[in-house]
């Protein structure tokens, strides 16, 4: 690590959370500053760590979520001027909140009652982490009235109207199978009949779920939704699309109330 930090210190690295292709699992250890995030590269298959201060992840937080409202601005414009399309807002939306936002959340310690508004300072519960991220990309909502609500009325609150797909199972394969179906490329809210919440991630063509994970590692954390031990606790689910929420995005561009 003495390595990296030298690095950090001459400007060849950013202090900024890497991109990977899948996440596995991240691991919170409790340092007064410090926090270690194990992720793995599936197609190297070589596991890593790394170290971030956590009052540099705050200040790079606050960055990113600036860097969300001027992308809202640019893309209404572009929608005014006609030199984008709402698909180039779908896919600017889903990878600004995916790429951008969440991976500062990753590591971020699981509570009940955990409703911190920064990244691995205190403890976030599933609902939190939904409506915390959300209204952090520039969603205009209340989070805290969002994120109290059962999991078929947050899925209300963000489908804004659109189509919410109720699945009904009793196993977690055919689950799954009917959950796969349902989906295309993008970024999805998923109920948990009246238990849980979180992001619904498909990318190339794999299911991933984004969720503050109450059982391990008990934090903010990515996994492929086949092999999540939530998932196959539970048989009932609400899906709402977010990335192709045209209902959605366009109060986002207009800055109008959610909630």
């Amino acid at each position: 690590m003495l390595f990296y930090s030298l690095l950090f210190s001459l400007g060849f690295l950013s202090k900024t959370i890497p991109k990977i292709d899948k996440v596995v699992a991240y691991a919170h250890v409790t340092e007064k500053s410090m926090f270690i995030a194990k992720t793995m590269n599936l197609k190297e298959a070589m596991p890593f760590e790394f170290k971030t201060d956590l009052d540099s992840i705050a200040s790079s937080y606050a960055g990113t979520k600036v860097d969300s409202g001027k992308l809202r601005l640019r893309l209404k414009e572009g929608l005014r001027l006609g030199t984008i399309s709402f698909n180039n807002v779908e896919r600017a939306f889903t990878n600004q909140l995916v790429d951008k936002i969440i991976p500062h959340w990753y590591g971020t310690p699981w509570s009940f009652n955990g409703h911190t508004a920064i990244p691995n300072h205190g403890e976030i519960a599933c609902g939190y982490f939904i409506s915390t991220t959300l209204r952090d990309m520039g969603i205009n909502l209340n989070r805290y009235t969002l994120a109290q609500k059962s999991p078929i009325d947050e899925a209300k609150m963000i489908s804004c109207g659109t189509v919410i797909n109720k699945i009904v199972q009793d196993t977690p394969e055919k689950a799954f199978e009917e959950i796969d179906s349902l989906t295309k490329e993008g970024l999805y809210f998923i109920g948990f009949d009246q238990g849980h919440v979180g992001y619904l991630l498909k990318r190339e063509g794999e299911l991933f779920l984004i969720h503050s994970n109450y059982l391990s590692p008990v934090s903010v954390c990515m996994e492929t939704l086949k092999e999540s031990q939530v998932f196959k606790r539970f048989t009932k689910f609400y899906l709402v699309a977010i990335s192709h929420n045209n209902n959605l995005l366009q109060r986002w561009l207009d800055n109008s109330i959610v909630l």
